[in-house]
């Protein structure tokens, strides 16, 4: 397991959630792109709790919101849509449809295994124009090469290797909250 990039969930998802008129979900996800880390809290009234603290792999170009960026985008988003449930481990998607398990082209690149599909919540920064996550195709997914995860490769979205992924997918519901910070 990496090292805990923090305990508790960051004060400035929780200003977001305020400034949104969000509630928080009963998982949150947590991406330090400084760290390559990602982290799943169970949230409830009486706390959160750090459930699984796991190496991902963000941009190779560092964070920002512009389309064509390739970057990954920061701040508050929530998944919106889950694809790939009961895929075999490896399965290749292309345009979010399952292709097979053989890679073409560059590994790292590969979308495999499941997808979270990421929408952005805040109007101006991650949502809507030039900025909206979900037009971007930005998603958490795994990777043709874990090899490279814990290091910036990808094109804007989140890699995570697939024992990681699949708990993931399999624990958190679409509408899950998503916060992806610099630190």
């Amino acid at each position: 397991m990496p090292p805990l990039a923090s305990a508790t969930l960051p004060a400035e998802l929780s200003a977001a959630v305020a400034r949104l008129a969000v509630p928080l979900t009963p998982h949150v996800v947590v991406v330090h792109v400084a760290a390559q880390t990602a982290e799943l809290f169970s949230c409830s009234p009486t706390g959160d709790t750090l459930l699984r603290a796991m190496r991902c792999s963000t941009s190779r170009v560092g964070t920002g919101q512009a389309k064509d960026s390739n970057r990954t985008p920061l701040g508050l988003h929530r998944v919106a849509e889950k694809i790939g449930k009961g895929e075999p481990v490896g399965m290749v998607f292309k345009a979010r449809q399952p292709v097979g398990m053989e890679i073409t082209g560059n590994p790292a690149t590969a979308i495999t295994t499941r997808i979270l599909w990421l929408d952005g919540l805040e109007p101006g920064f991650n949502r809507d124009g030039d900025v909206d996550t979900h037009a971007r195709y930005i998603y958490i997914h795994g990777t043709g090469d874990e090899e490279t995860i814990g290091q910036p490769v990808s094109a804007g979205c989140i890699h995570l290797a697939a024992a990681d992924l699949v708990p993931l997918f399999d624990t958190v519901a679409s509408g899950t909250l998503v916060w992806i910070e610099e630190r």
